[in-house]
């Protein structure tokens, strides 16, 4: 596949925008940390298109020191957007100044990378694995029905010292596969379908074309496209087009990555997700996290046996690894259906009383969502890769640099 350096859509980044005029000597950019604390956040602005987009050096700039800061460039229309992470602790209300310029020619460090084995798309950060698209389907275990092959999902999705934190085709639910955006209860022409369990052959989700890709020294990404199909008496019928925009980013010693799922009704009628208790951005664990060796925690400080059915601005789990303890903090964006969302999981009575783990952001655990036709619908949600413990504090300090990000100006 061929890496292309066109952005189809607005990345996903976590600052506000502004465009920014030219000026002799580059271009003067401050970052307004705003109301809170910040620790290597993605930041981002709009600079004037002039030829090639690649072509532009970052520089902080301390009084009179300047010094050189990684960042990637991307065509937008006609409008280049900078990205780069504002490195180290930033302290409330603190400003920070830096100078873009335009060179003839930038050398390409390609820190965050992609990879196509022709069987999955990679995101890599330094050559190790962050995560993996799986865009041909998988087919069920030997023996099991066929209705169960799935494409179109993520899976692993690593840890930073290399451990695998997702599972997928488990004997208690072929149906899951490791990260992955199904909906439950579908309304479509008065009939009602499920595209989430596939054992019912009601429906599922496919991978299409992979849309874009983009590799650099801030970020690497890739733009996916999948169909939500019905099986209906007369055949198979897409009823949903579906894009996933996921972007791994360059943050020292953490994986950190975003996924916006953008939805659209691909016929002239309307698509109604009823309320039901699990749907949307789903999660299965590895399968040697059990009730022995793993925990939870929400926003609300809601701990593994009382979540479920409770909203969260995030949710993380920790377990046992080979290395130790690894985790994964899940975000949703508080423009995000129903936010913050209500989640459904597994308690430790789950499987039998294994308590293997499984979340699930639901925003139509208790409403209907009616999608109308010729509009798109966005879900975002940041997810991070962690070694060791998670506390509130961090997990906070995170999700406030997602929702309420620092504010890029002209100086």
């Amino acid at each position: 596949m061929t890496l292309k350096t066109i952005l189809a859509t607005l990345l996903l980044s976590c600052t506000t925008v502004f465009c920014l005029s030219g000026r002799k000597g580059g271009i003067a950019l401050t970052v307004h940390a705003g109301t809170y604390d910040r620790r290597n956040c993605i930041v981002s602005a709009e600079i004037p298109a002039a030829g090639d987009a690649s072509c532009w050096k970052l520089s902080e700039q301390k009084g009179k020191k300047k010094t050189s800061v990684p960042s990637q460039t991307v065509q937008r229309g006609n409008k280049t957007v900078l990205y780069w992470i504002l490195s180290g602790q930033t302290k409330a209300n603190e400003v920070r100044t830096y100078i873009a310029r335009q060179v003839k020619k930038q050398p390409a460090h390609n820190i965050m990378q992609v990879e196509d084995t022709q069987q999955a798309l990679l995101l890599k950060k330094d050559g190790k694995t962050v995560l993996q698209y799986n865009y041909p389907h998988a087919e069920p275990p030997p023996g099991v029905n066929a209705a169960y092959r799935r494409s179109g999902f993520l899976h692993p999705v690593c840890s930073p010292a290399g451990n695998v934190l997702t599972g997928i085709q488990p004997k208690d639910h072929y149906h899951h596969y490791g990260i992955w955006n199904p909906w439950t209860h579908i309304v479509y022409d008065g009939k009602l379908y499920d595209l989430w369990n596939l054992g019912d052959k009601k429906g599922t989700v496919r991978a299409e074309a992979i849309k874009d890709s983009e590799q650099g020294a801030v970020f690497s990404r890739f733009d996916a496209a999948l169909s939500h199909v019905i099986f209906t008496p007369d055949g198979e019928k897409v009823i949903m087009d579906e894009h996933w925009d996921v972007t791994a980013w360059n943050i020292p010693d953490l994986f950190l990555w975003d996924f916006e799922s953008r939805l659209r009704p691909s016929t002239p009628l309307p698509v109604l997700i009823q309320a039901y208790r699990y749907a949307g951005f789903g999660y299965r664990a590895t399968a040697e996290w059990t009730k022995d060796n793993c925990e939870m925690m929400t926003s609300e400080g809601k701990t593994r046996q009382e979540i479920d059915g409770t909203a969260a601005r995030w949710i993380y789990i920790t377990g046992d690894t080979k290395t130790g303890r690894s985790g994964l903090l899940f975000m949703g964006h508080p423009e995000n259906r129903n936010a913050p969302e209500p989640l459904r999981i597994w308690d430790e009575k789950a499987n039998g009383g294994r308590g293997d783990a499984f979340i699930n952001f639901a925003p139509t655990k208790n409403k209907d969502w009616e999608l109308e036709a010729g509009k798109q619908y966005v879900l975002r949600y940041r997810v991070l890769a962690y070694e060791g413990q998670m506390t509130s504090a961090q997990a906070n300090s995170l999700w406030n640099d997602f929702a309420h990000p620092p504010i890029v100006k002209i100086k």
